[in-house]
């Protein structure tokens, strides 16, 4: 018999409430389906608590849960991980901070992303600031959009910050980052004003009627992430595939290979065909695991857009989950998989909830439960609650 090949199944927020505007049902229920339930019916599963009670329900903690690391002992921050994705060299001091170019207001906050700046405009202004603010301590590191990165050498950590896409439509000077020896950050933030006012890419933004990135917030600090590798733990090579930095830059410190896809955007408009064809062939390649992320249901559901997450899941099923399988099937390689968002992201909320996800587990050596539809009910029927989300990943390899 062939090797056995590990896949992990990545629908970012995917889980829900149930919705009036959907008859009552969640959009997992609502969305047809038929590869997701087919693993439910064939598999076992049932609901993980992915967020600690002591970690915020953010993307970063809850993927860094499905890696297998356990994030009360583990995170250090979102910034990090993203500086890790941009193949940033972070030494034992530093901190790192998420910059988000911004539009303000007045003293409220509107648009977190400064209208989805493109990233040439973006890396422009994110240089210009470098030069005009950037020390032999602190130096701002352009990005993807709107992202972007600042170091700073003997920063301040144990802060508290904001991300700016939970406090649009209120006041920053109320949110600003809050702790010991945050007064640079502050002023950081406030003398980047007047540079992004007279740079001559927001000018030509205006002109146009864009959004100027008028602003800069500094969020989700902290020092490098160091992981044990999945090779150490598990003895498999591993790579990932996601459009989305932080779990790009979980996957490079946990000693994944990070996939890169032609057209994947993170957005509801991704490159769904290109993931599963790359997992296929990294698979044929001789990669033992692979994790497998799409945003798309997650964008969505900070949208509050109930019919966008039901196609989000949709083409989920039908342009990654069907052909994965079946080119496995075809290849006539032995599977063993997990399924499960790491978080919720309700339409009601539009931001992330810490409620348990369904889960299943599907594939060689696992017999198949009551579970029979993916969805928060079905699970409801699984044969297991699991309390720690990180411990699903050696569940998943165990030989």
């Amino acid at each position: 018999m062939a090797d056995l090949r590990y896949l992990v199944l990545v629908p970012d927020g995917a889980a829900d409430y149930a919705l009036d505007e959907l008859d009552g049902c969640t959009p997992l229920q609502a969305a047809k389906t038929p590869n997701m339930d087919r693993l439910a019916l064939q598999g076992q599963g049932g609901m993980v608590q992915m967020i600690p009670p002591s970690r915020h329900p953010g993307s970063d903690v809850g993927n860094l849960e499905i890696f297998g690391y356990d994030s009360t002992v583990h995170y250090t921050g979102r910034a990090p991980l993203e500086a890790a994705s941009m193949g940033l060299e972070m030494g034992p001091d530093d901190i790192a901070f998420r910059c988000n170019l911004v539009y303000n207001e007045g003293d409220t906050l509107v648009d977190y992303s400064a209208g989805h700046i493109e990233t040439e405009e973006g890396r422009a202004l994110v240089e210009e600031l470098g030069a005009r603010l950037g020390t032999e301590t602190i130096r701002f590191f352009p990005g993807v959009g709107y992202r972007h990165i600042v170091l700073y050498d003997q920063g301040p950590e144990g802060l508290t910050s904001y991300p700016p896409h939970d406090i649009m439509g209120q006041s920053g000077r109320e949110h600003l980052p809050q702790g010991e020896g945050v007064e640079t950050i502050h002023a950081l933030m406030e003398k980047a004003a007047p540079i992004l006012a007279e740079a001559k890419t927001n000018a030509e933004r205006t002109a146009r009627g864009e959004r100027p990135a008028n602003g800069i917030w500094l969020w989700g600090e902290g020092r490098p992430l160091i992981l044990p590798s999945v090779g150490e733990r598990y003895g498999v090579k591993a790579g990932v595939i996601s459009a989305v930095d932080l779990v790009r830059g979980i996957g490079s410190c946990a000693g994944y290979e990070v996939i890169d896809v032609p057209g994947i955007t993170g957005y509801l408009d991704t490159n769904y065909e290109g993931k599963a064809q790359y997992a296929l062939d990294a698979f044929r390649a001789g990669t033992d695991l692979l994790y497998v992320h799409v945003e798309a249901p997650d964008e969505a559901g900070h949208n509050g857009d109930a019919a966008a997450k039901v196609q989000a899941l949709e083409d989920f099923d039908g342009r990654v989950v069907a052909p994965l399988l079946k080119g496995l099937d075809n290849d006539g390689v032995p599977v063993r998989g997990l399924m499960t968002p790491d978080h919720r992201t309700p339409i009601p909320n539009r931001t992330h909830t810490r409620e348990p996800v369904p889960f299943v587990l599907w594939g060689e050596g696992i017999d198949a439960d009551d579970m029979s539809t993916y969805d928060e009910v079905g699970a409801e029927l699984g044969s297991q609650q699991v309390e720690h989300g990180h411990r699903l990943m050696a569940t998943l390899l165990q030989k």
